[in-house]
């Protein structure tokens, strides 16, 4: 299989982003008469993810209320318990804390001990307990008062945002959250990652000045909590909700370069014309699949080029101002873009810092296009490029850390390749929790030839990436259409793009 038709015009262009304070005062030696919610030291991100929901029930406690005249105390294991605990603090105004069970005894004493270091800590003066636990504490069990004790005012406390994975497995979590006035957002089933919940998302938005509490086992595996709240605050999302990018969407692409038609079909109109031709194309495909479609844009922001230029580099660094019309109405018609280099003999981190300003922007994504990173003696057209895998890790690393730094939502990097060689050492290619990382399959020819490609390179790749698939207008032999895609091509990719 052959590169695209850029190696036909190549030599014709010279320049074509709540730890609730855990601890707090305990009160004084008589306790205190009003519960005291835990006030936020700026706007902080507190996780309650413990795989125990005795021990989240304290973390909950401990990151919304600083005191709290009592609690309500019931066995984990047992749900009616649990309910009646839950509606009895949100009266009361007070935590509900759990107690587990030693699996060793079957009994709850032993388990107890952090649930009455809690009583302790929130100066508690009595504990009402709902089912079969006791607590070995000098705080009396008694019931508790009638409507309890209004927690004290605190702006940042009461407009906190407690994300729960699952209410159910945390409801006396919840009910704490109620109980100290924040606000709960429960996640969709079967989701984990705040990136992809709209809801969340929008949730975390409204409410950017103020802390945040995640609650649930299931965000354990959040590798980074807090660049995962500052990006949802951010409020970008993608036309169908959420952020992350190949989570529950799938795009069509107009791939080209501005102003250079023989490119690819983005080159043949203005930024305008290319908005609505994305969409035209995308439309296409509705009805196909069970992932919405999204229109998208892939912009080639440097091209490989016949001649050396001034920095002797073969490849043409097209200015930020030539690519801000492409970024700035894809923004508008909520359509990400894809700046895609070809560097030639320079190197990608090189260039990519280029467009530092673009990809600081939600929705501008990258792609590697290793065809044309060429050796210190090589030439466009001569050879097909190849880059090693620390190389691209050098880049991916760079744009994870760029999105952290500036609390963005996951970003896609995409990595064109028609051939193994192309990646070099591809087993080491490194992932990143901001990053989304796709093999885009992007090589033309006849349809059995491009089958055999799509299916060996998915030999031995690395585990969690995504697949993209690309058709050509003029040089595919014949090219599928979009019922044929989405049938024939498997997996079907999350990204296909239009040459």
């Amino acid at each position: 299989m052959r590169s695209g038709p850029t190696s036909r015009v190549l030599l014709a262009l010279a320049a074509a982003g709540l730890l609730l304070g855990a601890a707090g005062c305990t009160g004084s030696q008589e306790g205190p008469t009003r519960a005291t919610l835990a006030k936020a030291t700026g706007k902080t991100v507190s996780v309650a993810a413990e795989s125990d929901a005795a021990e989240r029930s304290v973390r909950t406690s401990r990151a919304l209320f600083a005191s709290a005249p009592g609690a309500v105390v019931a066995p984990a294991d047992d749900a009616d318990a649990v309910r009646s605990a839950a509606s009895a603090a949100e009266a009361a105004h007070v935590p509900v804390l759990l107690v587990g069970k030693d699996e060793s005894t079957g009994k709850d004493e032993s388990t107890a001990k952090p649930a009455a270091h809690e009583l302790e800590r929130l100066g508690a003066r009595w504990y009402q307990a709902e089912g079969d636990v006791a607590i070995d504490t000098d705080v009396p069990e008694q019931d508790a008062p009638d409507g309890g004790d209004a927690p004290e005012p605190s702006r940042a406390s009461r407009q906190a945002t407690v994300v729960v994975a699952d209410a159910t497995a945390d409801a006396a979590a919840v009910a704490t959250a109620k109980a100290a006035g924040a606000r709960v957002v429960t996640m969709p089933d079967g989701v984990t990652d705040p990136a992809a919940a709209p809801d969340v998302v929008t949730a975390l938005h409204e409410r950017s000045d103020h802390p945040t509490v995640l609650v649930g086992a299931a965000f354990a595996d959040l590798p980074d909590p807090e660049w995962t709240v500052r990006a949802a605050e951010n409020g970008w999302q993608l036309p169908d909700g959420g952020q992350r990018p190949f989570d529950g969407h799938r795009y069509v692409a107009l791939y080209g370069a501005p102003g250079a038609p023989a490119l690819g079909v983005l080159g043949e109109q203005d930024p305008t014309a290319t908005v609505q031709r994305a969409k035209s194309v995308a439309a296409s495909y509705k009805g196909l699949g069970d992932v919405p479609i999204t229109p998208a844009m892939e912009v080639i922001a440097t091209v490989a080029a016949g001649d050396a230029g001034a920095d002797g580099d073969y490849s043409t660094e097209l200015p930020v101002s030539t690519l801000e019309p492409y970024v700035d109405a894809a923004h508008d018609a909520g359509m990400p873009v894809i700046l895609d280099l070809q560097p030639g003999r320079a190197d990608f981190l090189s260039q990519a810092k280029r467009y530092e300003s673009l990809l600081s922007k939600p929705g501008v994504w990258l792609a590697l296009d290793p065809e044309w990173r060429l050796g210190h003696d090589q030439v466009p057209l001569k050879q097909i490029g190849s880059v090693k895998a620390s190389e691209v890790n050098e880049v991916s690393s760079w744009l994870a850390d760029l999105v952290k730094a500036k609390g963005l939502p996951p970003k896609a990097f995409v990595l064109h390749q028609f051939r193994l060689s192309m990646i070099q050492d591809r087993a080491s290619l490194e992932q990143h929790p901001e990053l989304d990382m796709l093999v885009h399959v992007d090589g033309q020819g006849s349809q059995p030839d491009k089958q055999a490609t799509w299916k060996a390179l998915h030999v031995g790749a690395p585990e969690g990436i995504h697949w993209g698939w690309k058709n050509f207008y003029d040089e595919d032999q014949p090219m599928l259409t979009p019922q044929q895609t989405m049938a024939d091509v498997a997996p079907t990719p999350s990204l296909i793009t239009y040459q």
